[in-house]
């Protein structure tokens, strides 16, 4: 089987039309490019002869009606395949409220998008002998309410197991809203970091590895980064409506050996009209808003800092989520002491001995 094709990522839409944005103080999101964003995408995307485009959940705002409309109208006019998920902020609760859908009517607004069923998870052959499975992280409590943690539930488990042994032999790809691999350190174990997991992680993680499935494709953290698990590798692709407002074409080839790569590139929007310098001030955006989120993270375990010890630390930590989310980060932090400039030295992207190791935005993953 001959394998050669290209397609491209877009993550965390966070699509609102004018009449539905809604403020508020700390939102990290600039859900007013949302719209412009996406198109300034696909027309960097025009003349690039895909073969489909992945969007791993977060679609809309917050699961409005007419958002969700409004892009599964604008997906399905593209000239290629466009195949979506839901995140958290497309199905807020079980139920439908005032504001947003529920559970149920999900699949019926993208139809020939991925969904062919009323369930909130698929499958679809992409090209001969490659496969998508698009699955359904988020979950709710007895009272329907959206559980914090991702949960691949047990019915979609028992499905996938089927699945992939149906597929075997097929190269299959799959995409899922929450991180399954930790793209940050302590990930797992962090009261912030947690929430963007999957709880049974390391059960999803052995079914792919023994079906023998090599590509995930996540959203939800806003961050560039690529994580590796055993031969698993974890493409997680930042928001389109966050800094730095990045997208992904990745090309798979296969030469006559039978040997694979998949060639990974990213690019940014950098510019939009009535924001001329949407890079910059988009950067400056996540650093006004920084303060609570660094306090919290200085103040929590393994940190566990007082108030006020976190107070002098925070004013230069201005742009660390900034370069996390940017791909690729370095970090030291000499002025502060020692135990907390190793804690945050953690977070750069560098081997065991220290060398950088620039993988998040582009990169060559060998199959």
């Amino acid at each position: 089987m001959n394998l050669n094709f290209r397609f491209a990522i877009i993550s965390d839409l966070h699509i609102a039309l004018p009449q539905t944005i809604w403020e508020h103080p700390g939102r990290f999101h600039l859900v007013e490019v949302s719209i412009l964003a996406l198109e300034f995408v696909l027309t960097k995307l025009e003349p690039l002869d895909l073969d489909f485009l992945l969007i791993p959940g977060d679609l809309t705002q917050h699961g409005e009606p007419e958002n969700h409309r409004w892009l599964a109208d604008r997906l399905s006019k593209l000239p290629y395949p466009a195949y979506v998920i839901p995140g958290n902020h497309d199905l807020v609760e079980q139920s439908a409220t005032d504001r947003s859908i529920g559970a149920n009517e999900f699949a019926s607004y993208y139809q020939k998008l991925g969904y062919d069923a009323d369930r909130l998870y698929y499958s679809q052959i992409l090209l001969p002998g490659v496969r998508l499975i698009g699955l359904n992280s988020i979950f709710f409590d007895a009272q329907g309410k959206q559980i914090s943690m991702g949960r691949v539930d047990d019915e979609q488990m028992d499905w996938l197991r089927e699945t992939l042994a149906a597929a075997a032999g097929e190269m299959v790809l799959v995409m899922i809203h929450h991180n399954v691999i930790e793209h940050l350190p302590g990930q797992t174990l962090s009261p912030m970091g947690r929430r963007y997991m999957l709880q049974n992680a390391s059960d999803l993680l052995d079914l792919l590895q023994n079906s023998g499935v090599q590509l995930l494709f996540t959203g939800h953290l806003h961050v560039q980064d690529i994580a590796q698990h055993q031969n698993i590798s974890e493409i997680t692709t930042g928001s389109l409506v966050s800094y730095p407002h990045p997208y992904r074409i990745l090309e798979l080839w296969q030469n006559e050996r039978g040997d694979r790569q998949l060639n990974v590139e990213s690019g940014r929007v950098t510019h939009l009209p009535g924001w001329e310098d949407l890079q910059h001030f988009s950067k400056e955006w996540m650093g006004d808003r920084s303060q609570p989120f660094m306090t919290q993270l200085l103040t929590q375990p393994p940190l566990s800092l007082t108030p006020a010890s976190a107070a002098k630390l925070v004013p230069d930590l201005r742009y660390f989520w900034a370069a996390i989310a940017n791909g690729d980060p370095t970090f030291s932090f000499p002025q502060f002491p020692a135990p907390i400039n190793q804690y945050f030295s953690r977070f750069s992207a560098t081997d065991s001995e220290g060398n950088p190791r620039l993988i998040d935005n582009s990169t060559v993953i060998f199959l």
